[in-house]
C-alpha cells in the first residue's frame, strides 16, 4: 500500500487530494496545526477511528514553522510520497502578515526539504515530493503565463511562494530530490475558503437570496483570473509524482474571466441583477494588483496527460448550488419560515 504525507491536508485541496488518494489504495497521513476549535470539517467525510484496522488517514499535529517536528514525522511515517500544499494563502492577508507569510510558505518549504533529505540520506529511501507552487509568482508578467515565463511577483505571498519554487529547484539539482512543482492557477470549489472572492461572491448569492444579508463589499472588479476546479488540479498534482522524472508543470484551464464575470455568472444564477447588491470597498483592494493571470497548461496536457473536466460556467453554478443550500439550512436555523420568500424576490 503506497504512504503519503499531506501537509495543509485540512484545505481545499488537501481534502480533494485526501480523496484520491484514497481511491487509489494510499494509506494517507497528515499534518494539521493544533487548534481550541476543529478544523477538520472537510475530511469530516473521509475519516474514521484510527482504532479501526481498516482505518487509512490519519492526522498527526505539526506545523511547517517547527522543522524539528517536521523531521521526526517524515522519519516515522516514511512516505512514499510528499504533498507540501500548508501555507498562509491568502493574498491580501500577505500584505498585513508579511513575516508570518514568509517564514510558513518559503521557510516552511525549505523545512521540509530538508527533513526529506535528511531522510533520504539516513534510510537510503527516496520520497517524492509535490512542491504547490501558484500562478501568483507570475504577478505582472505578461499572459500567457508558461514554465517558461520569468517571474514578477507583485505580493508578499507570491515572493514566498517565489522563493519556494527555486528552493524545489536547487535540492533537485544540488541534493537529487525528486521535486515536481506545480504552478496551479486559481482553483476553486464549494470547499474554498469563505474570504476567498470566488466563495465570497457565491456564499453572499445564497445568503442574499434567503435573505440573510443585504450588501457584498468587493475589490477590483476587473482583475482577470484563470479559474479552473480543485478537484481536477490535484489529480494533477498525483500524476507529476507518477513520472520517471521530476519536473515543473503550469496547471491552468487556458481561459481568463473577469472578478465581474463571475460576479455576474453567480448573480445570474438565482435570477438577480448584481449590480443591486455588490459595493466597492477599497479595503480589499491590494497595495499592488495582478491585473491579468492566464495559463498555458500545454506542458501539462501534453506531458501528464491531463485536462482540466470542469468549466468556468459549470465551476460557478456548482458554486452557488452549494452555498443555496448551505443559506437555506442557515435561514432555516434561525427560525425563518420554511416558506417565505425572499426579500430579494429570487427563485431557485
Amino acid at each position: 500500500m503506497p504512504r503519503a504525507l499531506v501537509t495543509g491536508i485540512t484545505g481545499q485541496d488537501g481534502s480533494y487530494l485526501t480523496e484520491l488518494l484514497l481511491k487509489k489504495g494510499y494509506e494517507v497521513h497528515g499534518i494539521i496545526r493544533r487548534s481550541s476549535s476543529f478544523n477538520t470539517a472537510r475530511l469530516d467525510h473521509l475519516y474514521s477511528d484510527p482504532h479501526d484496522s481498516a482505518a487509512r488517514l490519519f492526522l498527526h499535529y505539526g506545523d511547517l514553522s517547527d522543522g524539528s517536528v517536521l523531521r521526526r514525522l517524515i522519519h516515522a511515517i516514511a512516505p512514499d510520497e510528499l504533498y507540501n500544499l500548508a501555507a498562509q494563502s491568502h493574498v491580501r492577508v500577505s500584505f498585513d502578515e508579511p513575516e508570518y507569510t514568509a517564514d510558513v510558505v518559503a521557510t516552511g518549504t525549505l523545512r521540509v526539504l530538508e527533513a526529506v533529505r535528511d531522510f533520504e540520506e539516513t534510510k537510503g529511501r527516496q520520497i517524492r515530493v509535490y512542491q504547490a507552487g501558484s500562478s501568483e509568482m507570475f504577478g505582472a508578467a505578461p499572459a500567457p503565463q508558461s514554465e517558461t515565463t520569468a517571474f514578477h511577483p507583485r505580493s508578499p505571498y507570491a515572493v514566498s511562494k517565489v522563493a519556494a519554487h527555486w528552493y524545489a529547484i536547487n535540492y533537485r539539482e544540488a541534493y537529487g530530490l525528486f521535486v515536481a512543482n506545480g504552478i496551479l492557477f486559481n482553483h476553486e470549489s464549494p470547499r474554498r475558503g469563505e474570504t476567498f472572492v470566488t466563495r465570497k461572491v457565491t456564499r453572499a448569492v445564497g445568503r442574499i437570496k434567503y435573505g440573510l444579508q443585504d450588501k457584498l463589499f468587493l475589490g477590483n472588479l476587473e482583475s482577470k483570473r484563470d479559474w479552473g476546479f480543485a478537484g481536477d488540479y490535484v489529480d494533477a498534482m498525483w500524476r507529476m509524482l507518477q513520472q520517471p522524472f521530476p519536473d515543473d508543470f503550469v496547471v491552468a484551464t487556458g481561459e481568463t474571466h473577469t472578478v465581474r464575470e463571475f460576479v455576474e455568472k453567480a448573480f445570474g444564477c438565482v435570477g438577480l441583477e448584481w449590480q443591486k447588491y455588490v459595493e466597492h470597498d477599497a479595503r480589499y483592494s491590494r497595495p499592488s494588483e495582478v491585473d491579468v493571470l492566464l495559463g498555458d497548461p500545454s506542458k501539462a496536457e501534453k506531458g501528464l496527460g491531463w485536462r482540466p473536466t470542469v468549466g468556468f460556467d459549470s465551476l460557478v453554478r456548482m458554486m452557488v448550488d452549494a452555498d443555496l443550500e448551505m443559506a437555506e439550512r442557515e435561514r432555516n436555523a434561525k427560525g425563518f419560515a420554511i416558506g417565505a420568500p425572499s426579500p430579494a424576490g429570487a427563485t431557485r
